[in-house]
């Protein structure tokens, strides 16, 4: 018997095109935003949390476009308005008035961006080795988003994304480089953040006068040995966001749901579980 891939949610039409959605849990709707890796989807992204929130919340956990198993229609333009559109499609599909966001990375900046833009539609938001404001362009981010397919290159990644090597075996860099190569992932992954890619980090930064004024309880959480996204982008968020707190985690790097997946469960849990 075939098992089904666990990749696979259910498919919720977003405008034009059918968004593959993982939604588990009940009560008061949280949905989670991916980071931009190669070959990555929600499920990949978030499979080791999403059963412990559930159990408190409602996690609603899309595949972005051009990612994952949403459909990637013909002509779609990969920038931060299409995907706060394809959120707020998916809001309105759900029929969800408002959410709390917890966005990874790249993520980060299309919850931020949310948030400035329909601050309406979002109670609390939880950013972790986001993206959001202007940065140079570290080594490491130009490596993410500059692959190209190959077993060894997958290998390298998943050692730039961890502190714990222990966490980076060849079973999971092979897993990650197959996923990379299905077909189409690595076609529209490949035409979205072309080079020089200063300009995607630039392009993601929401105004700092908008993020000053941003009136959302934010949790900002960041691997203090993160080589992807400097802690620096984080302590600036937290100086933006007025209603802000800052957790950082040593020995930790870009991969904090992942290598503090129980440590993110609590904290993240203990956040949204407050009342405003």
């Amino acid at each position: 018997m075939q098992t089904k891939d666990p990749e696979i949610g259910r498919s919720v039409v977003t405008g034009v095109y059918s968004t593959n959605v993982h939604d588990v849990g009940a009560g008061a709707p949280v949905m989670m935003i991916h980071g931009s890796g190669p070959g990555v989807s929600a499920w990949a992204n978030w499979r080791g949390v999403i059963p412990g929130l559930a159990e408190r919340f409602r996690v609603i956990a899309p595949d972005m476009v051009g990612f994952g198993f949403t459909d990637r229609p013909a002509g779609v333009v990969h920038d931060r308005a299409t995907w706060i559109s394809q959120v707020l499609a998916l809001l309105d599909a759900l029929e969800l008035e408002r959410v709390d966001l917890v966005g990874n990375s790249f993520g980060g900046a299309i919850a931020l961006a949310l948030a400035v833009a329909r601050p309406e539609r979002v109670r609390r938001l939880v950013l972790m080795g986001s993206v959001g404001v202007s940065f140079p362009l570290t080594e490491g981010l130009d490596r993410v988003w500059g692959y190209q397919p190959s077993l060894a290159a997958m290998r390298g990644l998943l050692d730039l994304f961890a502190f714990d090597r222990g966490l980076v075996t060849d079973e999971l860099a092979e897993l990650r480089w197959r996923a990379s190569i299905r077909p189409g992932f690595q076609e529209s992954f490949s035409a979205m953040f072309p080079a020089p890619r200063q300009r995607w980090v630039d392009a993601l930064a929401s105004d700092e006068a908008d993020l000053r004024a941003l009136p959302h309880q934010t949790l900002v959480i960041h691997g203090r040995d993160d080589r992807v996204i400097p802690l620096e982008v984080s302590l600036r968020l937290s100086s933006l966001i007025d209603r802000s707190q800052l957790h950082v985690f040593g020995r930790c790097g870009h991969w904090t749901q992942i290598e503090q997946a129980a440590r993110f469960v609590r904290l993240v849990g203990d956040f949204l579980g407050e009342t405003d």
